[in-house]
This record gives C-alpha cells, structure tokens and sequence, in this order.
C-alpha cells in the first residue's frame, strides 16, 4: 500500500475512513459534539498553513477535508502547532493532551469539553498510526 502525504485531503479523508471503522473511537466519542480544523503551522518544507477540517459528531466523522481558506468554516476547535510536532502525534511519539499542556500544540475552544473525552483523543491518534503516513521531513 502507498503511503499516503500527511497533510493532504487524501490524509484526512484516511483518518476520516480510519474513525469511522473504529468501534473503540465510536465508544469514546460518544458524547463528542464539536467540529475542528486541526492547523499545520509552516516549519521546514511546509511553506504554508495547512488546515485540516474535521466535522467529529457522536462517535463518527461526518466531514473530513483540507481547507485551502481557513474562513471557509468556523469550527468549535482549532488545534494548531508546526509540523514536526504534528508529524511526532501523528506518530504517537507525543500525546496530544500533553502538547496541549505544555504548550507544544495550541488549542482554542472548550477545553474542558477536551478534557472530558481524553479516551476519544487518544483513540484518534490510534487510527492516525494505522494510516500509512509519508512525511516531507
């Protein structure tokens, strides 16, 4: 299988595909209620922002796409920060929760809502790493 470029709508769409088969995600997304554009700040190669939108709801992803505009959508979530540490979550080499805290990835929106579906977060990097995931360094 053809690993698929981070960052591309092919990407998100694989993680979209990848939550929506997942029985665990589905349980511990359960009570989830919110969209996101996760943000991909420039860093290295990647020359500009890029703005992954996902539409989470109830257990299942509804929407799954890259933005080329970030007003295009007003999402309930940003989560942003530069690439490489999106490439080290994507990878499970870093927990999203404790980038959040310690200040590696920024997180706008209700983050007590974030804090109450920690499961959920963690079994989206879990299909994140079942992705074939190429990264441009």
């Amino acid at each position: 299988m053809a690993k698929i470029q981070f960052g591309s709508n092919e990407w998100v769409q694989a993680l979209h595909n990848e939550l929506n088969a997942s029985e665990a995600y589905g349980e511990a997304a359960k009570n989830w209620e919110g969209d996101f554009y996760f943000v991909v700040e420039p860093e290295g190669e990647v020359k500009a922002p890029i703005y992954l939108y996902m539409d989470l709801w109830h257990g299942k992803s509804r929407a799954a796409f890259v933005v080329n505009d970030k007003r295009e959508k007003n999402p309930a979530f940003v989560m942003a920060g530069p690439y490489s540490k999106w490439k080290k979550v994507v990878t499970a080499q870093l927990d999203p929760i404790q980038a959040m805290m310690t200040g590696q990835l920024k997180l706008k929106g209700n983050m007590v809502m974030v804090m109450k579906n920690v499961k959920a977060a963690q079994e989206i990097i879990k299909a994140c790493t079942r992705i074939e995931t190429e990264f441009v360094f």
